[in-house]
């Protein structure tokens, strides 16, 4: 699945490039530029396949160097064809309603087309890669509470997600994100999911994120992501239970006398996305519905209940449960968005807030990616406070 995705990707850009090089040049410069592009591509697709083919001895410094010039190059190219189609689109537009004027063939092929939209392509590749997949932000909200106790009244809680530790995010990020985090003084640290994302890392970043339990009043809760399923779910545990991260599989903890985290595992016959299977939903729906059942088995009904789940679609199960507050991850927010709405929504629920009823639900945006890449999708820290309603 994973190399077919690839290579449907790579099948859109190429044709999006051919398009650009026959709208941005013509004759033997055209024919140069195909053949340049074409075997630069496909050298990059075969580079991918035997790469993840061979992954296992593929040095981590290769891949994060390869990966990030593979990336502004690729991404250079598709937002240069699709600037060119937006181009071609507009202009069609214009003379089917406007009489054309006369211009200058050769002036517009040489200034506007063979430099303005190559340049523009690769500012906006150099900004995603460089800049914006590197630049967290902080996002805050306010979570109106039926009775809430008023011990709880202005409780603030943290959350990160989908670090993806790795080629694209390093040790060092992460204590920086942690120490960033624990200065702004939240009450808790909730982690949703797939940060322990590399096997040789792992260890070193369990230790990290241990070390900085004690910066919260409350601790740091921590639940599974389907990464972690994928590194060694039981070595990382076993280093977990060493430290002093709270974390959930499947049950909840006390955090004072009216507050409860309840935190749920990922279920391994989730779909990645959404899903139009429906014997794989009927299945996915029975295995959150058993999580929620072992995980709240001995949360009182009257306390104030917050729900940590990787998967989107808990945020359905915290709502039917009463749950105050469900904070989930997994989606990346898709990673390309616009004016804070995802460009590519295939999840039931992709980015930001959700509201069922008195039920406040979020999907956090992630703070990694293994595609290393974001444009109007930066990392986040969200910051949520608890208010009387």
């Amino acid at each position: 699945m994973f190399l077919l995705i690839v290579a449907a990707i790579f099948g859109a850009i190429m044709f999006g490039t051919l398009l650009a090089i026959r709208f941005l040049f013509s004759g033997h410069m055209a024919r140069k530029f195909y053949r340049l592009f074409t075997l630069a591509d496909l050298a990059i697709l075969l580079l991918i396949i035997f790469g993840w083919t061979l992954r296992s001895f593929v040095p981590q410094w290769f891949v994060t160097v390869f990966g990030n010039v593979a990336t502004v190059f690729l991404m250079a190219q598709l937002f240069c064809g699709a600037m060119v189609i937006v181009t071609i689109v507009a202009k069609l537009l214009w003379r089917k309603f406007h009489k054309p004027t006369k211009f200058d063939p050769q002036r517009r092929r040489v200034l506007a087309r063979g430099i303005v939209y190559p340049f523009m392509s690769l500012a906006v590749a150099l900004y995603g890669n460089r800049v914006e997949k590197n630049s967290d932000v902080e996002n805050f909200y306010d979570v109106p509470i039926k009775n809430l106790p008023p011990e709880l009244d202005g409780f603030r809680i943290a959350q990160i997600s989908d670090i993806h530790l790795g080629a694209y995010f390093s040790l060092e990020r992460l204590e920086s994100l942690l120490q960033r985090i624990a200065d702004s003084k939240p009450d808790l640290l909730a982690i949703t999911g797939d940060i322990f994302d590399n096997v040789d890392m792992n260890p070193a970043a369990i230790k990290i994120v241990d070390a900085f339990t004690n910066k919260f009043k409350f601790g740091i809760y921590y639940i599974h992501g389907n990464h972690e399923h994928f590194r060694g779910i039981r070595e990382i545990e076993q280093l977990l239970t060493h430290t002093q991260i709270h974390w959930l599989v499947n049950r909840a903890r006390r955090v004072t006398s009216k507050l409860y985290i309840v935190g749920v595992d990922y279920p391994q016959r989730a779909p990645v996305t959404s899903s139009t299977d429906d014997e794989r939903e009927k299945l996915f729906a029975e295995a959150r519905r058993t999580f929620m059942d072992e995980a709240t088995k001995y949360v009182p009904e009257d306390a104030v209940k917050i729900l940590l789940a990787h998967h989107p679609e808990f945020i359905d199960d915290g709502a039917e449960r009463n749950f105050a507050l469900t904070l989930t991850g997994h989606t990346h927010g898709s990673q390309f968005g616009i004016f804070g709405v995802p460009l590519f929504p295939v999840f039931k629920y992709t980015r930001g807030v959700v509201k069922i009823g008195d039920s406040f639900g979020y999907v956090h945006v992630g703070n990694g990616s293994w595609f290393p890449f974001r444009l109007g999708c930066p990392p986040e820290i969200a910051y949520f406070t608890l208010k009387t309603a």
